[in-house]
This record gives structure tokens, sequence and C-alpha cells, in this order.
């Protein structure tokens, strides 16, 4: 069995650790402890790192990383990751995008709240100083109040969801959604980035680039209201901090509430200093929600990326994301776990392969069949494949890769079919994603069932007649394996085909029990 190395770089939470222990596959070490410097020795014959604010992913990394295939930075930001370095030795550099984006919508609306009543001070007041002064504490309430959401992805959405129940007017500015994303919440979308500045509160969720660094200067504060609050949970240095400083001072900006800074530890900033600011030291991922999260879905990419199955949340691909729709990424991924799903049900030589696409996401059925072939060519030729030679190496194995687009479904919105053809068998897998990123499975060769592509995955295929289900339950649990979900399609021909989710591996011997059982047809077996 092939082994792939991971190396852990900086502290995770244990259930991540865990994932990377118990999955036989993966060579796991951890070396968060370690100097950076003896690290380098560390990642030289590694496949995949993880890493976090604390390790920097500069030019020395890179050219110790030889053997390196991607990189999760475990959390949000990528500030401390040279991603074009990375580019250029073929590494692909992916984040988690979306596990602290509960704890970072709940710090904003803490913020939120603390400025306008000023929790903080008076608490401080009774507490420690303690001293009885109510009449000192007068503040604002958020209802009626203008709430300007700069950034509408999935942090500012839901603090526009939440500033609704507190029965806020909220607008949102963020030239890369759709301004249905705002309006189907009841969100005012404006295109004028002075319809923000004219709000009693400001918050911004946005990433760190040249495009947001310094996006409240002083020229946006000279533009707002009298007693403006501003709120930032996101990135440091996305409010100019001068400026901010000078509008606290004046009164201009009554209060301000920031999670974030400039440069890290904070503890000399001058905004410290003013009494009409609340601080907090980086905490927008700090619950233990938001670290389990962290840890694990950086444990399961780093797995996936490490044994070629998908590189979810990539930020360099072989595409303009600035010029394709939001939808379009989720199909690319979901495009290339397919394409290794359909290979490894199909394990001969393969013989070609076609995507075909159905509604909007047609019209990238092109990028989508890059995806798909780096997927199902993985650990297949021998040789390094990525997204830049998948299409040259395709041709220079004689592998034929084929794409076709169809009208709508009637049932989906949007639908991916990959068929991998081998000089033994074919298999033919259809997918798509729903609402909040949910991939699904929704046929298998002509079977139809809904079921997401991860885990260990046994299809069953066997004659549809009674007790069948029954007898592979008890043949599972008899072999100390425990069934997380059991889906079963059904066609015309008397045939029935199982796809049972499994919490470990089947094992060999339990495998050939099911294929002996008088009803089996075929027994496949996938990790995702």
């Amino acid at each position: 069995m092939e082994k792939y190395k991971v190396v852990v770089c900086d502290h995770i939470h244990e259930a991540g650790l865990e994932m990377l222990q118990n999955d036989p596959q993966i060579d796991y070490v951890f070396a968060a402890d370690i100097d950076k410097t003896a690290l380098l020795d560390v990642i030289a014959d590694a496949d995949v790192a993880i890493t976090r604010s604390s390790t920097d992913v500069d030019e020395k990394f890179i050219a110790a990383a030889k053997s390196m295939k991607a990189i999760v930075r475990a959390g949000v930001g990528v500030d401390n990751v040279d991603i074009d370095g990375c580019s250029k030795e073929g590494i692909i550099v992916m984040n988690v995008p979306t596990a602290n984006t509960i704890a970072a919508v709940e710090l904003t609306m803490t913020h939120m709240l603390s400025c306008m009543r000023m929790f903080p001070y008076s608490h401080d007041h009774l507490k420690n100083q303690r001293i009885w002064k109510r009449e000192k504490w007068y503040g604002y309430e958020l209802k009626g109040k203008k709430l300007g959401i700069i950034g509408f992805g999935n942090i500012g959405s839901r603090v526009g969801s939440r500033a609704k129940a507190f029965e806020m007017d909220v607008i949102a500015f963020d030239p890369y959604i759709s301004a249905s994303k705002a309006t189907d919440l009841g969100v005012e979308y404006t295109e004028n980035f002075d319809d923000i500045l004219a709000c009693d509160v400001i918050t911004i969720h946005t990433p760190k680039n040249q495009e947001t660094i310094d996006i409240i200067g002083s020229e946006e504060i000279a533009k707002m209201k009298e007693g403006v609050v501003l709120v930032n949970c996101a990135r440091g240095g996305l409010y100019n901090e001068e400026a901010l400083y000078d509008g606290l001072k004046s009164g201009k900006v009554r209060f301000a509430g920031i999670d974030v800074f400039k440069k890290e530890p904070a503890t000399d900033n001058p905004l410290l200093d003013l009494d009409n600011i609340v601080v907090s030291p980086h905490l927008g991922a700090n619950t233990f929600e938001s670290q389990y999260n962290i840890g694990t879905q950086a444990a399961q990419q780093a797995i996936e990326a490490a044994k070629g199955i998908a590189f979810p949340n990539a930020f360099n691909l072989p595409i303009d994301e600035t010029k394709i729709p939001a939808f379009v990424k989720p199909f690319l991924e979901l495009g290339h776990k397919v394409g290794f799903m359909a290979s490894e049900l199909n394990r001969a030589p393969i013989v070609s392969v076609k995507v075909t696409a159905q509604g909007d996401i047609a019209e990238y059925v092109d990028s989508l069949s890059t995806f798909v072939t780096v997927g199902a060519l993985s650990g297949k030729i021998g040789e390094t494949i990525n997204y830049v030679n998948a299409d040259f190496i395709a041709e220079q194995k004689g592998i034929k890769i084929e794409t076709s687009t169809e009208p709508a479904s009637s049932a989906y919105k949007n639908i991916i079919s990959i068929k991998v053809t081998t000089d033994k068998r074919v298999v033919d897998i259809s997918a798509t994603i729903f609402e909040e990123g949910v991939q699904r499975i929704v046929e298998v060769n002509g079977f139809d069932l809904e079921v997401e592509p991860k885990g260990n995955l046994i299809l069953f295929k066997n004659t549809d007649v009674p007790g069948v289900i029954g007898k592979v339950g008890t043949l599972l649990a008899d072999n100390g394996v425990n069934i997380s979900d059991f889906r079963l399609g059904r066609n015309d021909k008397g045939e029935a085909l199982a796809v049972i989710i499994t919490d470990s591996a089947a094992s060999e011997e339990a495998l050939s029990k099911l294929a002996a059982l008088e009803e089996c047809i075929r027994v496949d077996t996938v990790r995702l």
C-alpha cells in the first residue's frame, strides 16, 4: 500500500491529528514544536504540509519542499504563504475558509453590541473599580440603525442575517457577488461605496489584498456621518489605523470594535490608548467549535490532496477566478473528486474520459474536463500529473478526453456526468452541488441515488430480492464494520445498487464474504 507523508507544521485540534494517525495510507509527522530551520529538513520528502500563521511558506520553505504536492493553510488567511512561488513549483495552496465562519460572525456581533452599549467599560467600572453609576452608561440600540457591510461572503452574509434579526436596516457592498445574494436575504445591495459610508455602523469582511488594504482611510472617514461605529473582525490593515485613530480621537468615529491589527501582537498599538474602542487579540477563530472544524477540515483536505483525490479550496487553480462566477469553483473541485472515484472503481488502464455538463456549468466544461482528468489519472500513470500538464499527458498515453454539453436537467439546475472507460468496464457517475456547497452523487451507472462523496464507500450491486439489506448489514456488523450511511438505487432490470458509507474501511475478508453472497453481482470500494 502506497504511503503519503503529511507534516503538521503548526498546532491544530487533536481531532485533526487523530484523522491523520488513523489513515493507514498517511505517514503523519507532528512538527509543530520544532525549530523552523529544522522543519526544512522534515518537509524535504513530504507530500503535504499543514500550516498556520506561525510558519511562513516563503522561498526557503518552498525550496526545501522538493516533493510537495500541496499546502493546507489551517485557517482563512494566506498572508504568510507565497502563492506565486508555490505555483511556480507546482504546489497547490489551499485554505479552510468556512471552518471558523460562525465564530467570526458571532464575534462581529459581540463587538457591534459592545460598541453600542460600551459593555466592557461598564463591566470594568463595576467589577474592577467597584463603582455603581448607571447614568454614566447610556448606549444606543441596534434597532433602526443602518448597517453597512463591506464584503458579503460566508461571514458578511451571516452578519447581515443576524443584524436583520436585530431589526437593523442592512446594505451590502461586494462587487464580486450577484445582487440577488443580498436581496434574497432581505438586504439592500449597492454598487456605490458612498452608500456604505453613509451608514450608522460599518463592518468589513473582505480578504486582505491590494484592493482592500486601507479601504477605509481618512478620505472615507471624512464622508461618514458624525458618530459612526466601525467594526473590523476580518484582517488587520483593512482600516488605515492612523486614520482610524484620528477619527476616534476627534469623535467623528464614536466607537470602534477591533479584533485584528496591521501588526500583531498589537500590545503597543496607539489605538489601545483611546477610551472609545473595544479590542480583542485576534479572537475571530477562537472557539472550541471552530478549532475543531479547522483541525478536522485541514486534515481531511491534506489526506485528499496527498492521495490526489481532490484539492478543495485551492488558491492557485489554472483559471482566473475573478472571471468565473462563484458557483463554478465548487464544481471544479467536485469534478476532480468524481474523476478520481470513477477511476478507482475502474481499476484498469484508462482508454477514455468523457465529461458532460448540463445547466449553467456547461459553459465551463473545458475547465471541468481538466479537473476531472487530473482526478482520474492521479496515481494511475506513474508520473506527476497536475492541472498544467493533464491534457498533454493524457494525449501522450493515448487516453481520449471528450466533453459535451446538454440543456439544463429538469431535476437539477446544474449537473456533471463523468464516464471513465477502461478495457474492462465503464463507470458513469453524475453529481451536483446543492445550496451551501453540499456535494452529492446522484447517479452511478444508471442507478439513481443521493450520497455524499466522502469517506469509506462500499458499492454493492445485487439482484433486487428481499432480505439483501439485512444480510449486508449483519455481515458488516459481524466483521466490526459500522455503517454511517446507506443509500439504495434500483433499475428496471431487477438489480439494486447500495452505496454504503462506513466508519472504517472494510477488511478484505469482509469484502470477500460480501462478494460470496448469493445475491451479489459486484462489490467495489473506494476511499474519498
